[in-house]
């Protein structure tokens, strides 16, 4: 028989033990200073298990760090302390590095309160596509229709992904409005896979 197993519990390091009987600030020194990604990530993990809100901005920091495991496991960390995330979250999503409003733009999907819808949308208008996909799949997990009109805009975004998720959103919100651009950005969209969807959304 096969047991279930938590896709959130990172791999133990080998200081596993040690890392466990931390307190905070020694945790954040080890998610920040430490040579080995999988203690960084064993780190970020505790400070998620915590719920300390005194961890969100070193947590916060790390959705930049080199190792893509840490800026998951960042990520994961920040849904769980989950509320009090909100505010430094909507902050990250003005950050310099993509990656960071990025993995912010994940953790506020993935907390689901309506405090973060206005970030989201914020994200909406991002220069990256990385980010502007990852908000309107927030915003898919939320359906709060006061993303409907920003979520139209993306039906023309030059990225196909980007207009694929728009189109789940939308669908998802169940807006006349929202139906309707999707069946007259139809007409116009070019991409197969786009086209399946927005099929499928007006059914």
């Amino acid at each position: 028989m096969r047991t279930m197993v938590d896709v959130n519990i990172p791999e133990k390091p080998e200081c596993a033990a040690e890392l466990e009987k931390q307190g905070l600030s020694e945790l954040v020194k080890a998610l920040h200073e430490h040579t080995d990604p999988q203690v960084r990530q064993y780190a970020a993990y505790l400070l998620g298990q915590a719920k300390n809100p005194r961890a969100i901005q070193p947590l916060i920091e790390s959705l930049a760090d080199f190792d893509k495991s840490v800026r998951e496991q960042a990520t994961i960390a920040l849904s769980a302390i989950g509320k009090a995330a909100i505010g430094s979250l909507a902050e990250a999503m003005k950050d310099p590095k993509w990656e960071t409003r990025y993995r912010a733009a994940e953790a506020l999907g993935k907390i689901a309160d309506e405090k973060a819808v206005q970030p989201l949308i914020s994200g909406l208008k991002d220069s990256r596509d990385h980010v502007r996909y990852m908000a309107a799949k927030g915003l898919h997990e939320l359906g709060d229709t006061d993303a409907v009109e920003p979520l139209i805009i993306l039906l023309k975004d030059e990225n196909t992904y980007v207009r694929l998720m728009a189109v789940h959103a939308l669908s998802a919100m169940g807006s006349k409005k929202g139906k309707a651009a999707v069946f007259k950005a139809l007409e116009s969209e070019q991409d197969e896979k786009v086209k399946a969807a927005m099929t499928a959304a007006l059914q």
